[in-house]
């Protein structure tokens, strides 16, 4: 016989796995991260330091995270549009970016101009620096100056000397550093601007452009092989591969001195958990030992730093060229 009881029991069973999946349901999604391809952003052209960078970290992030992470290349306004794109796309780690020592920088020249598509104080989370890259100067083999010092000498000497230097975009790294230069320096040298180090650096081998300047990794081959010139690094220590390159500093230009590095950044509102597990994969792609090797290569060291540590770097380098940027007023 039928139990009077029987159909408020399964009533009752139901109800309770209702609210137990209910209950669970956060932590099931929290555990599907990731469930569909990842997208990395490279605000600059394909070729370049950070290119190469986040082609490396994404190739480990995608064999250890069961998902794609594929590069995609946003070139233009020294970065900006690659960063506005990241700004503004949901907050649920499928979009992040990779961005370098540019991004600073270039932040304070827009913020100050009135230009900058997005806040860089409030539209970004920081998850992990993934390596330092030392930054150098570099010239045309033409250039007839063997460092920084002699290039300045030669343009005061020579006025009339139509130098170019190229740059990633406005208020890019090469574009606050040279116009530092042409004022510490007094020379004259004027900005061409690039949507990335890749083709930068080709108008140099072509001996079209003068100067530029990248982080070593864009470079590094024609260094070793003679077709570029290294002029100076903004690192504050010689290069242990290249100790032959002096550093700004030493060459009496103190106020260049900036430390290089590329890191991984997320949208702001991006949940904790996720940065955490992005900054897990970051820091486990740039220390393992295939990567390791090639990074030291390319004269970059793989860091893995912590999400505040990422973030106080940006702002650390942000106010250090704040004033120098103001002075200059950078369009």
């Amino acid at each position: 016989m039928r139990s009077f009881f029987q159909p408020w029991r399964q009533t009752c069973a139901a109800g309770l796995l209702g609210l137990l999946s209910l209950a669970l349901h956060p932590v099931a999604m929290a555990q599907a991260y990731p469930n569909k391809p990842i997208k990395m952003i490279v605000p600059f052209a394909a070729g370049g330091t950070t290119d190469i960078v986040a082609r490396l970290v994404a190739q480990r992030m995608s064999e250890s995270m069961g998902q794609p992470v594929t590069v995609d290349n946003r070139g233009g306004a020294g970065g900006a549009i690659g960063a506005d794109m990241m700004a503004k796309a949901a907050p649920d780690g499928y979009t992040i970016m990779m961005h370098n020592l540019s991004f600073p920088l270039a932040s304070v020249a827009q913020t100050l101009a009135n230009r900058s598509p997005f806040n860089v104080d409030t539209d970004f989370a920081g998850v992990s620096i993934a390596v330092y890259v030392p930054f150098v100067w570099t010239a045309s083999p033409s250039v007839p100056a063997k460092d920084l010092k002699e290039l300045a000498a030669l343009l005061r000497a020579n006025p009339a000397l139509q130098y170019n230097y190229g740059s990633t975009g406005p208020g890019s790294t090469m574009h606050v550093l040279g116009e530092a230069f042409k004022k510490d320096a007094k020379v004259d040298i004027t900005h061409i601007p690039f949507k990335g180090a890749a083709p930068l650096k080709q108008e140099m081998l072509a001996g079209r452009l003068q100067v530029g300047g990248d982080q070593l990794s864009s470079s590094l081959a024609e260094i070793k092989a003679g077709t570029l010139k290294a002029l100076a690094t903004t690192a504050s220590k010689r290069i242990p591969g290249l100790p032959e390159i002096p550093t700004v500093k030493e060459l009496g230009f103190p106020n260049l001195e900036l430390e290089g590095w590329n890191g991984v950044f997320a949208p702001a509102k991006t949940p904790k958990d996720i940065i955490d597990r992005l900054n897990k994969e970051v820091i486990a792609a740039v220390r393992h030992p295939d990567v390791v090797k090639r990074l030291n290569d390319l004269g970059a060291e793989g860091v893995g730093s912590t999400p505040a540590e990422q973030d106080a770097m940006l702002r650390r380098q942000m106010d250090q060229f704040r004033a120098i940027i103001r002075e200059m007023r950078l369009e």
